[in-house]
């Protein structure tokens, strides 16, 4: 049986960074617009592990937000300090934080193995250098190298968070980004396609018609290469799309771009969509009145797709032919069969990601 993983989130908007990116309001984003304190941090902790059961689990505290490496030495090692205290105890078993590439050195990474730390995520965004100057990121390339290199050399495990569509991007400079990181070789990794957020400077850019976010149908698309060509090469994709908040919607804080709730969903159904046609090509439909598509109850959701849309989708494409979807426990998490009379074939995702190719 596998343990639970539970996350306790510490967010800690601007802290830390010395940079406004055009597409950055931390504070819209995470729903939190007052800086946080060690008190702060100890009463959120407090209060999710009343929640968490103590049996077959694990516990993380996470530092997300703003640059966490950035904030002043005495700020960051009472958090550190805090979260070393729990992790002592056995409260907690993994402590993370998210910082910039060019916030990482060897004086840094002592000080974070000292109090236990020992997942980084960094953002990165791209590893196109005219990208990142009109982003304001203030970090290169080659920072990103560095700062990989020194955390994997260090035994951290690594995590590569990326954006697509931010100005002067598109999918071909996406592409090499997920190319050049996979040769980095981090452990996981982040999908966010750009939102214009309310209150940043890519917000003024939409208004004066110098920024056109990317189409939900877009961001759906390179994003789902993006995470084949990841995950096909070792690097497990943790999410795609922003974390929703009470604020976080299209409308409120969104003022534009490719916002869904469950964007790793329309992402997944996408690519369990190109696996049942990818399927069916192989399989001789003439003849045949009925298609009968066959998942495990846990991805029946996307396979079948948001909205039944990959439903829909084959009930137009093969409109002389009866189209079911059924779940099956018997079928493996990531993996499809296709029925057609008397044949059935099973596809897992791994598989078809070895398929393909961009």
């Amino acid at each position: 049986m596998s343990k639970r993983h539970y996350i306790i989130p510490i967010f800690i908007p601007h802290l830390g960074c010395p940079h406004d990116c055009i597409f950055c309001n931390q504070k819209k984003i995470t729903g939190q617009l007052e800086n946080i304190t060690v008190e702060d941090a100890e009463e959120i902790i407090e209060r999710y592990l009343e929640t968490i059961d103590s049996n077959n689990r694990t516990v993380e505290i996470a530092f997300f937000g703003g640059s966490f490496t950035g904030i002043p030495w005495e700020d960051q090692n009472k958090f550190l300090a805090l979260a070393n205290k729990y992790l002592v105890k056995g409260k907690i078993d993994t402590i993370r934080l998210s910082t910039r590439p060019d916030y990482i050195n060897k004086d840094i990474i002592n000080n974070l193995k000292k109090y236990g730390a020992n997942i980084v995520e960094l953002g990165i965004q791209s590893m196109n250098r005219e990208v990142l100057d009109i982003a304001k990121r203030g970090h290169s390339p080659e920072d990103v190298m560095n700062a990989i290199s020194l955390l994997k050399n260090e035994g951290f495990i690594v995590g590569a968070q990326l954006m697509v569509g931010l100005p002067k991007d598109d999918e071909e400079k996406a592409m090499e980004t997920v190319k050049q990181i996979v040769d980095l070789k981090p452990n996981i990794a982040r999908i966010y396609p750009v939102l214009v957020i309310k209150d940043t400077y890519l917000e003024e850019m939409y208004r004066k018609g110098l920024y056109k976010p990317l189409t939900l149908d877009e961001a759906v698309s390179i994003s789902k290469k993006m995470l084949i060509y990841l995950e096909k090469s070792g690097i497990k994709v943790i999410r795609i799309g922003l974390q929703p908040t009470d604020d976080l919607s299209m409308g409120d804080n969104v003022v534009a771009g490719p916002y869904h709730p469950s964007m790793r969903q329309l992402v997944e159904a996408e690519i369990y969509k190109d696996m049942i046609l990818y399927m069916l090509e192989t399989i001789k439909t003439s003849g045949i009145n009925a298609i009968e598509i066959l998942s495990n109850p846990k991805d029946f959701s996307a396979v079948l797709g948001q909205r039944r849309s990959n439903y829909e989708f084959l009930k137009n494409l093969y409109r002389d032919k009866t189209i079911t979807f059924k779940e099956d426990t018997s079928i493996d998490m990531g993996t499809v069969a296709v029925t057609c009379g008397e044949k059935t074939i099973k596809l897992s995702k791994n598989t078809f990601y070895h398929k393909i190719s961009f």
